[in-house]
């Protein structure tokens, strides 16, 4: 909307800013291990992931922000609290929590069932 000086940028008027969200999540100046997969680094923290703290963006944020946001937090809800109702989650007898290999394998791919077959038709 107007021209600003951002951290020595000179940023004109109507100039559109691409954010790397990727980067922001994996800054080592806010996190302790930033490649490393903890999700328990936001059990007792006062970030929300609704877009308004700018260290934890799933969503995005500003008017970009995903719409579906109550939608998809109760689709994940309701998927584990069905897992965890309906399951009684244990290691199978003599093995132990570093026994559980967490190695990925393969890709997921989908592919059409039929095939789309084009036939001609003869117009009368």
């Amino acid at each position: 909307m107007s021209h600003v000086k951002i951290q020595g940028y000179d940023i004109p008027p109507k100039t559109t800013l691409q954010i790397n969200v990727f980067t922001i999540g994996r800054d080592p100046k806010h996190r302790t291990d930033p490649e490393d997969y903890i999700p328990e680094r936001f059990a007792d923290s006062s970030i929300d992931f609704r877009g308004q703290n700018y260290n934890l963006l799933p969503f995005g944020s500003g008017r970009r922000i995903c719409p579906a946001i109550p939608m998809s937090i109760a689709a994940i809800e309701l998927a584990l609290l069905n897992m965890l109702y309906f399951f009684d989650w244990r290691l199978p007898d003599g093995m132990g929590i570093g026994d559980i290999d967490m190695q990925e394998v393969g890709t997921l791919s989908v592919v059409k069932k039929i095939p789309l077959m084009l036939v001609p038709v003869r117009r009368q």
